[in-house]
């Protein structure tokens, strides 16, 4: 059996690659504290519960199924939250990184796929954002991402490790059978926020902020479906599997829509009006994030199937009536 680690492979986006994983002949082995994952959404293959600051429990992890690459997700990834607590995130996100990839680099596993975040561009508006772009993080959450990728890169040097960063920004979605979704508690992102306040689970959506320099006032982005996102991550793998060299890609469809578009296209997918009221800003959003995508497109033959947003509304809805999770 051909074993690949994922860390946070609990949590919503590493569920889905799980999935996509088992689909293509490997054995995803779930490694997650489980502190915002779920264990009802390991259904691929072993968990392994543990913390990445448990430096001893990254390396039993490695010695029992020697995972031929890590898929690495686990993270704290909450925008206003690393703006007021920017401790927790350098702790989770770049120690805790830093523990995986010696332990990675120790274990002679030598394939490294990163989930990294188009917030390690700070504010750049009205630009579609290409991998050269200057990265400049305008909060705690992206500024740990981007020394996760410099510290990946320093290993390539000293220890041959070969990784592939993905760099994106909005995920939403579900998996189309059903099977997994995005279920957090409590839930900060915006397309199930708004499906909860349709729902009647929350009295309204509050928009963060109707005074950004866009064509409405509310931030912009870019959104990928999960299903799509987990596709690029497997494509990533077996791009290094052959053998080829570490490389950076952004995911996104290149086209961004407002909070009040979304708004629009959740109505339009589910019949029904979100309730809403405008907020102060939120620290630490930009106004416009739309991440550019050729070279995903060109070198990995990377096809998105299911980024039209009102698939991925529609999934989400789907989800979102079949319960989610529960514990």
């Amino acid at each position: 059996m051909t074993h690949v680690l994922v860390t946070g492979g609990a949590g919503y986006i590493g569920s889905h690659a799980c999935k996509a994983l088992a689909a293509r002949g490997f054995v995803p082995v779930t490694f997650d504290n489980l502190s915002t994952g779920w264990a009802q959404a390991v259904k691929f293959g072993p968990l392994v519960q543990g913390d990445l600051t448990d430096r001893a429990a990254l390396d039993a992890a490695f010695r029992e199924y020697a995972p031929v690459a890590v898929m690495h997700f686990a993270a704290a990834s909450l925008v206003g939250e690393s703006m007021s607590n920017p401790g927790k995130y350098w702790r989770n996100n770049v120690m805790g990184s830093l523990n995986l990839i010696e332990a990675a680099a120790a274990a002679q596993c030598q394939e490294f796929v990163f989930s990294s975040t188009c917030a390690v561009y700070g504010e750049q508006d009205g630009v579609v954002l290409t991998e050269a772009s200057h990265k400049a993080p305008i909060n705690a959450y992206g500024s740990s991402k981007r020394a996760v990728e410099e510290i990946l890169r320093d290993f390539g040097v000293s220890h041959g490790l070969r990784s592939v960063i993905f760099r994106y920004f909005n995920v939403a979605g579900a998996d189309p059978e059903g099977v997994l979704g995005e279920y957090h508690r409590p839930e900060t992102h915006l397309i199930p926020v708004m499906l909860e306040a349709i729902d009647g689970q929350r009295p309204e959506l509050v928009i963060h902020g109707e005074d950004y320099p866009t064509h409405d006032g509310t931030c912009v982005r870019d959104y990928v479906h999960v299903f799509d996102l987990a596709e690029a991550h497997v494509l990533g793998l077996e791009w290094l599997r052959e053998g080829k060299g570490s490389q950076v890609f952004n995911l996104g469809t290149g086209v961004g829509f407002s909070v009040r578009e979304v708004i629009g296209h959740c109505r339009a997918a589910t019949g029904k009006t979100v309730p809403h009221r405008f907020g102060p800003r939120r620290a630490g959003d930009a106004a416009s994030l739309v991440s550019g995508s050729h070279r995903a497109i060109d070198l990995l033959g990377w096809e998105p199937q299911r980024s039209s947003l009102r698939l991925m509304i529609r999934d989400a809805w789907h989800w979102h009536r079949n319960g989610g999770y529960s514990g």
